[in-house]
């Protein structure tokens, strides 16, 4: 099955003539993920690697039947295009864009509530569902087919633990990553439930970091999860006060701490690797098990 992307999904790419716009698109199209058209206003009828342009997402929507978006575009701009893509009622919406301004997240996430699309992201390495479909930068070779989810905060961690699970030919299928701002849209507890309702998910990978309280939040869902659920927690050392990378990893007070996110996953069962490279045997216990 896989969650969020399969090989049915068509995808248009928002940004599609601007440089990461159309050097990601090429990725996705080899590696084999339906992109059936673009968004460029003033570009429209011309042409990114075969896949059409069209001035409007409604107009790219109503042209291909697209069911999903994944937006290319400057930070100033994103706020606009997340709305427009909400407006043309695309299932799902992908936002990689990062720097996006806190009060335009704020009013997208209201916004949220009223709408039919699910949004991954801002600032978010996007969703993979391994040979199936590839909806971001997701470098292809780190992921495999198999039967481990896994949904994450960082994009770089989860590039390196999904290459470690891979190359101890432990598949995935699907890898998610939320983005690390303060406000994303698809939360954790939005993933695991997905997870945990899909038969070809075994058991789940967490990788969160300091900073908020998503992982606390995820840990009340896991207690009442059937599925074996293994996490990591990136940020032990930072200080407090000190932003690390991402716009949420920032400890404020005595909240966000590794410490305090710890104690709350293994409080509900989870097990948590203490080092980047347990995950992999920290799996392979759960998954025999």
């Amino acid at each position: 099955m896989a969650i969020l992307v399969d090989e049915n999904t068509k995808v248009i790419v928002q940004g599609i003539t601007g440089f990461q716009g159309s050097f990601q698109t090429k990725r996705m199209l080899d590696y084999g993920t339906k992109v059936v058209g673009g968004v460029s206003p003033g570009k429209v009828g011309s042409e990114v690697h075969g896949v059409p342009v069209f001035n409007t997402v409604e107009e790219a929507v109503e042209a291909t039947g697209a069911n999903t978006s994944i937006i290319y575009v400057p930070a100033r701009f994103a706020y606009d295009a997340i709305l427009e893509a909400f407006d043309a009622e695309l299932d799902l919406v992908v936002c990689v864009t990062e720097g996006i301004p806190l009060y335009d997240e704020m009013k997208v996430h209201k916004r949220l509530k009223e709408v039919k699309s699910m949004l991954l992201g801002p600032n978010c390495p996007g969703v993979i569902s391994p040979g199936k479909s590839k909806v971001g930068l997701l470098p292809d070779r780190c992921f495999k087919p198999g039967n481990l989810g896994i949904v994450s905060r960082s994009g770089t961690l989860t590039y390196q633990i999904a290459e470690n699970l891979t190359k101890a030919g432990i598949g995935q299928s699907t890898v998610v990553g939320i983005g690390g701002d303060p406000m994303p849209g698809l939360t954790f507890v939005d993933v695991l439930k997905m997870f945990e309702d899909d038969d070809e998910t075994k058991a789940v990978v967490l990788v969160g970091e300091i900073g908020g309280s998503a992982e606390e939040e995820a840990a009340k869902f896991i207690k009442k999860m059937s599925k074996p659920v293994v996490a990591f927690i990136a940020g032990r050392t930072a200080p407090p006060g000190k932003r690390m990378g991402h716009a949420g990893a920032i400890i404020e007070g005595s909240t966000g701490t590794a410490e305090s996110k710890i104690e709350a996953l293994r409080d509900a069962g989870v097990v948590v690797a203490e080092k980047l490279f347990d995950i992999v045997n920290e799996i392979r216990r759960v998954m025999e098990k």
